[in-house]
């Protein structure tokens, strides 16, 4: 967590609570007290009115932020959203996710947070899932820093390659991921589902993006192949 996100966060906690003690804080944001210590005299000499000290616990007096305003459908698609990819998706995002919404309901107008935690649109998980073993994690990271992939692949035959991609995208068809590249091998657009791959290794080598090899590229040659077969 950036140190930006972890003061913000430190505010939305004692927001919530009467009294918190710096050991409660570097439990739920896994950093040490001497963190959470230093964090917190940084915000009180930044005008924020925490009071309190170290051994006893701290508390917040007269500070809010300026309420964002959503409409009820808003409020019910942001949370069903986040529900989906607490539930589908690596826990990293999982819990980016959380604390997305958290930063939500702390801004939102007062006697209105409460339709955050009673919107009734769950994502629960399910016997249907299907087990990924691969890191998806490593995988998104990869997507993003555009790092080279490679693994071995067990195709629905049953019949085993090694491949070596360039990971463009990441697409959600439930109960399945798809990873979306550029195949080394094939040269030419490829998708694998992470749960028939094993032997994973995130590659240091980094490809530079080819216009001609890009998720946009690979979109466009999907919406032709449609229309066409429609």
């Amino acid at each position: 967590m950036r140190r930006a996100d972890r003061l913000f966060q430190i505010i939305q906690i004692l927001r919530r609570s009467r009294v918190v003690t710096a050991r409660r804080l570097s439990e739920e944001l896994e950093v040490s007290e001497r963190t959470i210590y230093r964090d917190v005299r940084d915000l009180m000499s930044s005008g924020v009115p925490i009071e309190g000290e170290a051994g006893v616990g701290y508390m917040l007096r007269g500070y809010d932020l300026p309420p964002l305003m959503f409409t009820r459908d808003e409020i019910e698609a942001l949370v069903l959203g986040t529900r989906v990819v607490q539930t589908w998706a690596d826990p990293e995002l999982a819990r980016a996710a959380k604390q997305a919404l958290q930063k939500v309901e702390a801004v939102l107008p007062v006697g209105k947070d409460h339709l955050v935690r009673e919107t009734p649109l769950f994502a629960p998980p399910g016997g249907y899932q299907v087990e990924v073993s691969v890191d998806l994690t490593g995988l998104r990271r990869a997507v993003r820093d555009s790092r080279k992939v490679r693994f071995n692949y067990r195709d629905s035959q049953g019949a085993e390659t090694e491949r070596t991609v360039q990971p463009l995208g990441m697409a959600f068809y439930g109960p399945v991921w798809l990873l979306v590249t550029w195949c080394e091998l094939r040269q030419d657009f490829r998708t694998f589902r992470p749960d028939r791959m094993f032997d994973l290794r995130i590659l240091e080598t980094t490809f530079t993006k080819d216009p001609a090899h890009s998720l946009q590229s690979f979109l466009a040659a999907v919406r032709v192949a449609t229309e066409n077969h429609e």
